[in-house]
């Protein structure tokens, strides 16, 4: 793997778009325990998401000449440890990338940008 996706073999080579390794990740980490959502990761793509639907909302994919580097920016449930619902997506978005995209995932950061209280009881 170079520093734009490709993976070369015998019998050519295959790009993968942030785009797509972005999306899996969103889906892994929505279906995770104690995630409420997305959060943006600044104000543009705050706006951005207003004016237009973005995949990679809520998550930064790059690529270094280890593997892939991906931060999510999470809202997160009220009165669950955060340490073990951010150690439990990590650990799922790097399994369901590795094993979807055929890629080393180098590191996951997992940025906490919100509590959501459901229940005031």
């Amino acid at each position: 793997m170079n520093k734009t996706g490709n993976i070369h073999n015998e019998l050519g080579s295959i790009l993968i778009q942030k785009d797509a390794i972005a999306s899996i990740a969103r889906q892994s980490t929505l279906q995770s325990y104690g995630v409420v959502g997305l959060a943006p990761k600044n104000l543009a793509e705050s706006i951005r998401q207003i004016i237009k639907k973005d995949a990679k909302y809520g998550i930064d994919v790059s690529y270094d000449h280890e593997g892939l580097v991906i931060q999510l920016y999470i809202v997160v449930e009220y009165g669950l440890r955060i340490k073990t619902i951010s150690n439990s997506i990590a650990k799922s978005v790097k399994y369901n990338v590795e094993k979807t995209v055929g890629l080393p995932v180098r590191r996951i950061n997992v940025h906490i940008r919100g509590l959501r209280i459901s229940n005031m009881d």
